[in-house]
């Protein structure tokens, strides 16, 4: 059937009950566009059958008759079909190994493959992204972890230990309310001594960046430029156990030109070849660092194995307690950051000496937060939020001919820059790929 959507459930796993199209958005679709949809029931996704059914959907576990495939996380091989437009976040565009024979068998069946993540704009920001709710999770699981984290290894009580993971919040009311209850307790009693000044960084400034620093700013917070961090951290008279610090970091702070001064999009376009990394300077003022960048081997890191052994082999580490690496690139940015984690045990302790992983709040070492898609941590709020950015781009996906070639396609240059494959073959921006799917 023409203009017949499909939305698949998502069983990644148990925690995923996103959804990209929301019921509200397949009603109006529907009447405006006269787009029809099929839904795979599922048992938990934040929005019911029934909602579906009322916004004039069908419910059915089969999506063979949809000829587009909404889903979320990556669609195992076993379920694709051939002839088919799938969109989902397919975590490819890097080469990652895990999904090149996802990637491989889209091919083979001729289908056409389209990555959210790679609708941008000319400025190349995502105009669909779940981003900012990944920062809003990952935020108070970082507080959580830190709290939970100092218990553990300096045997101090703070009011972090009132936090719950994020999930276990009724939605992002009953978050932002429990956070801020954590903020009052602070600018009435103050912080331990030990912990003052809590100075938290954040590497970024994007929409990650964003949604984490609106859950860090219902505390009391001051913010700190940081070319005046250094001085701040040796001018005892600044501190104050009732606040807590916020320091962030655009690119200008986290590199340096090997010659010459610092331009922008020099930088975008050349990373390593003339920069080099600054970043690890700051950790040693750092309580908590947040990382919501985008990174490439191009770039180079944050953070390094290296300076972390340095770091605290020579003690001057021991202040920052954890990273909440939301981008949550393995051994990326945060090159320490060798797992991931679940939303119900987040945290793992890189020990910098055997460089090894160990899941959990105790032992030697850096902890970090490492869950892979927070944003399913807070499944109503992002799917309404990730729907709204969605909806403007349904109607011409739904109604394109995908029997033409690529160059053919009747798709505005956004949704083809997002194509990967198409009839059985990598489109022209990612035709690097075939060097990772030869490794296979």
């Amino acid at each position: 059937m023409d203009n017949l959507i499909g939305i698949r459930l998502e069983d990644k796993n148990k925690w995923e009950a996103r959804t990209p199209i929301i019921p509200e958005h397949v009603k109006t679709l529907k009447e405006k566009e006269s787009l029809s949809f099929i839904i795979q029931s599922s048992p938990i996704r934040v929005f019911t059958d029934s909602e579906y059914e009322e916004a004039g959907a069908r419910v059915n576990p089969d999506l063979s008759d949809a000829n587009v495939i909404f889903a979320i996380k990556e669609i195992p091989e076993s379920i694709l079909e051939s002839n088919k437009t799938y969109m989902f976040f397919s975590h490819t565009i890097k080469g990652q190994a895990p999904n090149m024979p996802m990637l491989n068998r889209i091919l083979k069946l001729n289908s056409t493959l389209i990555d959210y993540e790679k609708i941008v704009n000319e400025k190349g920001f995502r105009l669909i992204f779940f981003g900012n709710y990944a920062g809003l999770a990952g935020m108070n699981q970082t507080l959580w972890g830190y709290g939970h984290r100092v218990q553990v290894s300096m045997g101090i009580n703070t009011p972090f230990l009132k936090l719950k993971h994020t999930y276990e919040y009724n939605g992002l009311d009953a978050l932002k309310k429990a956070v801020t209850e954590v903020g009052k307790e602070i600018s009435e009693k103050g912080l331990p001594d030990e912990l003052v000044p809590m100075i938290v960084g954040f590497a970024g400034y994007g929409n990650v960046s964003k949604g984490a620093q609106s859950v860090l700013d219902l505390l009391p917070v001051k913010d700190i430029d940081p070319t005046e961090l250094t001085d701040f951290y040796y001018n005892t008279e600044n501190f104050s156990s009732k606040h807590v610090y916020k320091v962030v970091f655009k690119e200008e702070h986290m590199v340096k030109p090997i010659d010459g001064e610092f331009e922008l999009q020099d930088y975008y376009d050349h990373g390593l070849k003339k920069y080099s990394g600054v970043f690890e300077e700051y950790i040693q003022y750092l309580s908590i660092l947040i990382n919501g960048i985008y990174w490439s081997d191009k770039y180079p890191r944050l953070l390094t194995k290296k300076f972390t052994k340095d770091m605290f082999q020579s003690k001057i580490g021991v202040r920052l307690q954890i990273i909440g690496d939301i981008s949550c690139d393995i051994e990326g940015g945060i090159e320490p950051n060798l797992m991931t984690t679940k939303p119900d045990h987040p945290v793992f302790i890189y020990n910098p000496f055997s460089e090894k992983a160990k899941l959990g709040l105790e032992g030697e070492g850096l902890a970090i937060i490492a869950v892979d898609n927070l944003p399913c941590e807070l499944p109503k709020e992002s799917s309404i939020n990730f729907s709204n950015t969605l909806i403007p781009f349904v109607p011409a996906i739904a109604k394109a001919d995908y029997s033409k070639s690529f160059t053919d396609l009747d798709l505005s240059p956004v949704i083809k820059n997002a194509i990967i494959a198409h009839k059985g073959e990598l489109t022209p921006n990612y035709t690097y790929l075939q060097e990772y799917l030869d490794k296979i």
